[in-house]
């Protein structure tokens, strides 16, 4: 991990105009795909927040006779805990870059910081990249543990691979749940382009005049250009997402720091904001998520049941 990563007068040098052009142009700042999908409990009021869950269906029964006995039954509930973990951010700058730009820097580092959150954010969701011990299995892990994934070109072309007999679709619907929504690598948008029909139409594309609106099964789909989807395993997620929880401890905040010293992971000391005439924002973040995965009538095994399918590569 670099503790020594700073913003110099050269990698500011664009900001510090020479009367050219006074507009920064930014790509569109990617949030996080996970956060936009599942669902938002109430903030945490500590760092762990318990949830019961139900595990056991109550079971009836038909009655024999007039004056036949009624049996019992019973419900069970089970709990599963949301962790809340730290992400956070350091960005360094010299005072004089600061004093000599006429942009407002921050203001252009802000959206940047909230990308990268999302970004880490979603690695660790999605594929349990650097992920801390106390959140569950990310989601592919936890699909492919449930056997809900198909390796593309596994069941047929990528029509059944999806949405046929045995596709990611399928497997999810059997589990005992409904697909809401996709999470996809940039490069699916070209791959359904071009699924056809018999007659040579796009499947997926309404019209080659406008935009095409990505849905599947009439669910949407989202691309996330953040950085944290890992084409190198998988293509997409499909999934009801609404069984997904997420929960905030400490909503995101920042703080310019002036008086601090940056360490590295041995300890040592590689800035001295104060001797050093720097300042440095500090972004920091808590929350937690969790699949509850209660039990339907339609998969009771918890160890099969799981709400995402997985389409790998």
């Amino acid at each position: 991990m670099p503790y020594n990563s700073i913003i110099s007068r050269t990698d500011a040098a664009d900001l510090i105009p020479e009367t050219v052009s006074r507009e920064i142009i930014q790509g569109a700042v990617e949030q996080s795909a996970f956060l936009r999908l599942a669902r938002r409990l109430q903030n945490m009021p500590t760092n762990q927040t318990k949830m019961p869950v139900l595990s056991l269906f109550p079971t009836a029964y038909f009655v024999t006779g007039d004056n036949g006995l009624k049996q019992t039954s019973e419900v069970n509930w089970s709990n599963k805990t949301i962790d809340a973990e730290e992400i956070a951010c350091i960005v360094p700058i010299p005072e004089s870059v600061l004093a000599d730009s006429a942009y407002d820097i921050w203001g252009e580092v802000k959206p940047r910081v909230v990308e990268a959150v999302g970004k880490a954010l979603d690695a660790a969701v999605f594929f349990g990249t650097n992920a801390p011990a106390s959140w569950p299995d990310d989601i592919r892990t936890a699909a492919v543990a449930a056997a809900n994934n198909v390796a593309i070109g596994g069941v047929g072309d990528l029509y059944d691979d999806l949405l046929g007999d045995g596709g990611v679709i399928s497997k999810v619907e059997a589990d005992g749940f409904m697909v809401n929504g996709h999470v996809a690598a940039i490069g699916m948008r070209s791959r359904l382009r071009a699924v056809r029909d018999t007659a040579g139409q796009p499947l997926f594309m309404r019209s080659m005049q406008q935009a095409g609106q990505y849905e599947l099964d009439g669910a949407p789909i989202l691309f996330p250009r953040n950085g944290g989807f890992s084409t190198a395993t998988t293509w997409m997620f499909c999934g009801d997402f609404s069984q997904f929880v997420y929960s905030i401890r400490q909503d995101m905040t920042f703080k310019l720091l002036d008086q601090a010293v940056i360490q590295d992971g041995a300890g040592a000391i590689v800035y001295n904001l104060a001797q050093q005439d720097m300042v440095a924002l500090r972004c920091v973040i808590r929350l937690g998520w969790q699949c509850p995965n209660p039990i339907n009538q339609l998969q009771a095994t918890e160890a099969s049941r799981y709400p995402v399918g997985v389409l790998t590569t």
